[in-house]
């Protein structure tokens, strides 16, 4: 089996050999129409899962479904205003309103205000526009320490624009996002008068190069009774991207502390989102290399860690993952991910393999 596997990695590897808004959605472009848009991206997954305990049967799941199905409209209003709305159809996410917020643009690209339902300016992968990503899931640290990846709110936001500065020739050289949230995630309705700061800094000195850093702070209502003291979490990250020529390069570190109560699970993965009792420190990072090959075949290796607890040993979940992206024109893709996950909580691994395959069609 583990011979298996390694060859799929293998095959996947040797056959590999787009602007938006700060919230990570699609920018409404000049005039005043209302623009549709949207995707729909149907999955399929394998779970290698190995042998059930008297090793005689064969565990391994499968099956079909969709990871996103959105549809939207979004556009102008004269004179300062643009709109945002896409609905979330996928029974998997749960059906909704996903994004919903107006943008106050008059002194834009220096200084806007958006209000409503938006993803969190945290983490450079969270906010990566979800059908332009270069794997099919985010990563396992984003998932579990940089949500919530959607919440309400107001945002403050705003770059440097064209304005050059130090000399330097590249397009909007500081970048900035500051919002005050719920801290509740996708619609759910704020219980009590507790708020998340998030704010997030980038800085683009030249055209191969683009750093950032975020920052979240959120405290909530004791989860146990008898406490008198607010819980709380802190979120501290930092990314890189380095782009040359057809090849693209990313990194990303997170480190989260929670005091009294944390959750897990949420994000891509769609594993349940679960609240424990009790506090602990995590961290995780990724790191990411593709080509843009004339071809239109995007291949991708992805290496990332997460720790779910510090004051733990040997609990540190590792993956690889090999894949590939392929364009068949500009509306539509397929995606192929290989999963190698490693965990150091035993001498023997776990039998936890997956393979993806999504296809991907944009609507415009």
């Amino acid at each position: 089996m583990q011979v298996y596997k390694y060859f799929i990695a293998v095959l996947i590897l040797s056959f590999s050999i787009q602007v938006s808004f700060s919230q990570g959605c699609e920018d409404p472009g000049e005039g005043d129409g209302i623009n549709i848009f949207g995707y729909i991206q149907p999955t399929y997954e394998y779970k290698f899962l190995g042998k059930d305990f008297g090793f005689t049967k064969d565990v391994d799941e499968s099956g079909f479904y969709f990871q996103r199905a959105r549809l939207g409209v979004m556009g102008n209003i004269p004179y300062d205003f643009s709109y945002y709305f896409l609905m979330e159809f996928s029974p998997e996410r749960g059906i909704g309103i996903n994004d919903a917020f107006i943008t106050y643009n008059r002194f834009g690209p220096y200084f806007k205000i958006s209000a409503g339902l938006f993803k969190s300016p945290f983490s450079m992968e969270q906010l990566h526009a979800c059908h332009k990503l270069y794997t099919i899931h985010r990563s396992k640290v984003v998932d579990e320490l940089a949500g919530p990846i959607r919440d309400m709110g107001i945002m403050f936001l705003g770059g440097t624009g064209d304005k050059k500065l130090f000399g330097l020739k590249a397009k909007n050289i500081i970048g900035y996002q500051f919002a005050i949230m719920n801290g509740e995630g996708r619609n759910i309705a704020d219980a009590d008068n507790r708020k998340s700061y998030v704010g997030r800094l980038t800085l683009h000195p030249f055209d191969f190069i683009s750093l950032g850093t975020s920052y979240r702070y959120s405290n909530f209502p004791a989860a146990v009774a008898s406490k008198t003291e607010d819980d709380y979490a802190t979120r501290t990250g930092f990314d890189l991207k380095l782009e040359y020529k057809n090849f693209i390069a990313t990194a990303e570190y997170i480190k989260g502390v929670d005091v009294g109560s944390y959750t897990t699970g949420g994000g891509c993965s769609g594993e349940p989102l679960e609240i424990h009792e009790g506090s602990v420190n995590r961290k995780g990072y990724y790191a990411m290399l593709l080509y843009k090959t004339p071809w239109n075949f995007e291949p991708v290796l992805k290496y990332e860690s997460y720790d779910p607890n510090l004051d733990n040993d040997n609990d540190i979940q590792n993956s690889l993952i090999v894949g590939f992206n392929y364009f068949f024109n500009e509306w539509t893709r397929l995606q192929v991910n290989y999963f190698y996950n490693a965990e150091e909580t035993g001498q023997v691994e776990h039998p936890n393999d997956m393979l993806l395959i999504q296809l991907q069609a944009i609507i415009k």
